[in-house]
């Protein structure tokens, strides 16, 4: 099989977790799906988050849950839709708060790209999905990765912040190591569940806090 087409200093960090047995099969998986139902995002941008934001220049981490189901949405990069597509609920729910913590204007375009080449790594826990299923590759072998992909950030860098919005994310917390990171949580920016606690959570204006204290250039959060 070839090697996988991810970003070389991604690719250097996780080569044990590439070569294990769970890995494989889950390739194997994925690529028979490919072949015989429509799957999101392209292949090409499965690890797009990975592509856009190398390892050594990751400054925050945010993750999400799986890839949008609806054709054209998902293109890699959690929370994120391809230019010129409607912008989903979660992600106007996050640009209001967006808004109201650092007084940026609604961007018009749910591309978070701007985001990722600034050292955001937008990680979703799952990389694929079938159309129009929800979670439907929920437990095929992804978690195991993001786990692996979590613990090396934690445990190689410092100084990140890890933005943990809703409960899935919240099941990785005991991946990170809270002496060298900031973690930063709130409910899921869901319109279900926004009002409890997303609204006023403020983590755009604390993740630039911390990384200028950090030494670090903090996060440009404006999109247009």
């Amino acid at each position: 099989m070839k090697k996988i087409e991810i970003e070389e200093s991604w690719y250097t960090s996780l080569k044990e977790e590439f070569e294990k047995d769970y890995f494989k099969s889950l390739r194997l998986e994925i690529r028979g799906l490919y072949k015989t139902k429509e799957i999101y995002p392209h292949p090409s941008d499965v690890f797009k988050a990975f592509n856009l934001t190398p390892f050594h220049e990751v400054k925050v981490v945010i993750i999400g849950q799986d890839p949008y189901h609806g054709p054209k949405q998902a293109h890699g990069l959690c929370f994120s839709v391809n230019e010129n597509m409607k912008i989903p609920p979660s992600l106007k729910n996050i640009f209001k708060e967006l808004k109201d913590d650092m007084n940026i204007e609604t961007p018009k375009s749910g591309n978070l790209s701007k985001w990722a080449t600034q050292g955001i790594l937008l990680l979703n826990n799952v990389l694929t999905v079938e159309k129009g299923l929800a979670n439907s590759h929920k437990n095929i072998g992804w978690e195991e990765f993001t786990k692996s992909v979590i613990s090396t950030v934690s445990d190689n860098l410092s100084n990140i912040v890890f933005i943990l919005w809703g409960k899935q994310a919240q099941e990785k917390e005991n991946l990170i190591d809270p002496l060298k990171h900031l973690i930063l949580k709130s409910v899921h920016p869901s319109p279900l569940s926004a009002y409890n606690g997303f609204y006023g959570c403020k983590h755009f204006s604390q993740t630039n806090t911390y990384l200028k204290e950090n030494g670090k250039n903090e996060i440009n959060w404006n999109l247009n």
